[in-house]
């Protein structure tokens, strides 16, 4: 990686990481709690933690169910493309979804 892609690299997880604070500011405030200095980074970094994995919970649901959805896909295509080809493949006719609404 090149001194240019470094620091591209650090700047945007600098941005993540302002954003990042910032949500958690927003979430404080939407509390409405008050809390001195160490409560409040305490709290921040329990709302970091706690985002943290609702993310990685909804990463790991969102690749399931793209899996799960995909694999009629796959058979699909892996029927149509084991046939032999004709004069008229699947490939070469309009789909249904290609023509213009009526």
């Amino acid at each position: 990686m090149n001194a240019e892609e470094r620091r591209a690299l650090r700047e945007r997880e600098q941005w993540r990481q302002l954003r990042l604070k910032r949500e958690a500011e927003d979430a404080l405030r939407q509390s409405g709690l008050q809390l001195e200095a160490e409560r409040r980074a305490i709290y921040e970094r329990r709302y970091l933690e706690e985002r943290r994995r609702v993310e990685q919970s909804l990463s790991r649901e969102l690749r399931e169910k793209r899996q799960r959805e995909l694999a009629p896909v796959v058979e699909r295509l892996k029927s149509e493309f084991s046939q032999p080809q004709s004069s008229a493949s699947p490939a070469t006719k309009p789909s249904a979804s290609s023509s213009p609404a009526k």
